[in-house]
């Protein structure tokens, strides 16, 4: 069974650099994509459009089943019934309601049978990443059989007027470059990849030219990959729970939390700039011109490194960090809870899909009520720098300004590692550990914020806020 040989073949391996076998199944799987797109662009890119759908679905199935085995079967039925649903029903409110709850069950079924109190590379890995691609269909779909003068901007540019095929269905929700990992794209950016569209318009049989941006992005990846190995030889999420963390002094532990939670942010940097590069190279990834008339090839681009590497404020994670999935989030979750009225409503709503999405651990859960307290904390203190004249005219200044961003650089480093324990670590029993050890500085820090620090921010500025 060539599941089975490819699990042998890779523990050899797997031991001389200290990696799971699934991890290393994954890692080549995300770089398959490279030699699959060089082999599209030399015999598959513009043939007639069901040569790239079957391409595309027997590649990205043999990649799943290299990495699941007969388990790729859940991801199949996944596919056919949502298929099923929308052909159906159509464009319906009933359509969009089965195709979320079936998906979403389904999902949450798997995680309860499958997951385990570590992080797990199985078969739910890839079907959380399409769960979110047969429901944005879906609800394309929806949007286009609705009035199009009320749809939204990002509604009218996504919606589908007429189903797709079942072949081209397929292909979209197993393209081989972002069937492991992602990137989040839609339906309507993979028609207009099939049909040519970002390629050159005068030769419809040319290749895109997106080697070099490929090329670029692939680089990236590698180094931090070799950042993330590196990082590893120094901390770990067992090193977190053991006596050796706990007997830091507390500001010192914070630090290391701090380096921590760049070790785990880097485990995904390095795939997602990897399987971007796979996307790139096969083409999809094109994002119009520039200002020179160059192609752009950042279309899926799903990390903004120059932005994490400076950030000041944990809004600018949120912007450069997974931004492919929170734009999903944002356009098929926190708008369409507009009818709550309430901004924070409809926030704490799409955290909490995306809490689900990711599993049942409480650790989630915590994670996502971490970021929007996070989030709270720093509009409400810039709501009240902005309105105090005073604290205005002292943040003006270039010293303080100086001293300020410092500042703010170690308070981004420090609490997103705090922020990503109960993400990591997943149980209460674990990453409550780290919590106390700590001395619960982050949980009294947000967590406090809006009962108690910030009135009395606010009541101790009152005098002096501008009229």
């Amino acid at each position: 069974m060539m599941f089975d040989y490819l699990n042998d073949s890779l523990k050899p391996l797997s031991v001389i650099l200290g990696a799971d076998v699934a991890a290393l199944r994954l890692l080549l799987s995300i770089l398959s994509a490279y030699p699959l797109a060089i082999f599209y662009r030399k015999y598959i890119y513009g043939r007639e459009k069901n040569a790239h759908h079957l391409y595309f679905i027997s590649t990205g199935l043999f990649l799943a089943y290299l990495n699941y085995g007969t388990d790729t079967l859940h991801l199949m039925a996944s596919m056919v019934t949502s298929y099923v649903f929308l052909a159906l029903l159509g464009g319906t409110y009933l359509a969009v309601a089965c195709v979320f709850v079936f998906n979403m069950i389904y999902l949450s079924i798997g995680y309860y049978v499958m997951s385990t109190d570590s992080y797990d590379i199985n078969w739910t890995m890839p079907h959380c990443v399409l769960t979110l691609k047969l429901i944005g269909v879906c609800i394309d779909y929806y949007d286009g059989h609705q009035v199009e003068e009320k749809l939204n901007a990002d509604s009218k540019k996504f919606m589908l007027k007429t189903l797709p095929n079942s072949l081209e269905f397929l292909g979209f929700c197993c393209f081989p470059a972002s069937f492991m990992v992602g990137p989040q794209f839609g339906m309507k950016r993979y028609q207009s990849f099939v049909a040519g569209e970002f390629g050159d318009k005068s030769n419809r049989s040319k290749a895109p030219e997106s080697e070099f941006a490929a090329l670029q992005r692939f680089a990236l990846g590698v180094l931090y990959l070799v950042f993330f190995q590196l990082l590893g030889l120094l901390i770990s999420d067992d090193y977190l729970i053991s006596e050796g963390f706990q007997e830091k002094s507390f500001l010192w532990k914070h630090l290391l939390l701090g380096v921590w939670g760049r070790f785990t942010l880097y485990r995904y940097i390095c795939c997602w700039l990897l399987a971007e590069g796979g996307c790139i190279l096969f083409g999809i990834t094109y994002n119009g011109v520039d200002e020179r008339g160059h192609k752009k090839w950042d279309g899926l681009q799903n990390i903004k490194l120059s932005l994490i590497e400076n950030t000041r404020e944990f809004n600018d994670y949120i912007k450069s960090f997974n931004i492919n999935t929170n734009h999903w989030i944002a356009h098929y979750v926190f708008k369409r809870l507009k009818f709550l009225g309430n901004r924070n409503l409809s926030q704490l709503g799409a955290l909490l899909f995306l809490a689900v999405w990711h599993g049942y651990h409480s650790g989630y859960f915590l994670t996502f009520l971490l970021e929007f307290l996070v989030i709270y904390l720093e509009r409400d203190v810039k709501s009240i720098v902005k309105s105090n004249k005073k604290l205005t005219q002292f943040f003006d200044n270039a010293l303080v300004d100086i001293v300020v961003k410092f500042l703010l650089r170690i308070y981004t480093f420090v609490f997103m590692g705090f922020c990503l324990v109960p993400f990591a670590l997943l149980t209460f029993e674990k990453y409550w550990i780290v919590m106390k050890s700590i001395n619960y500085s982050g949980v009294i820090l947000f967590g406090l914020y809006p009962f108690v620090f910030g009135p009395l921010l606010r009541a101790a500025l009152r005098e002096s806020k501008m009229d």
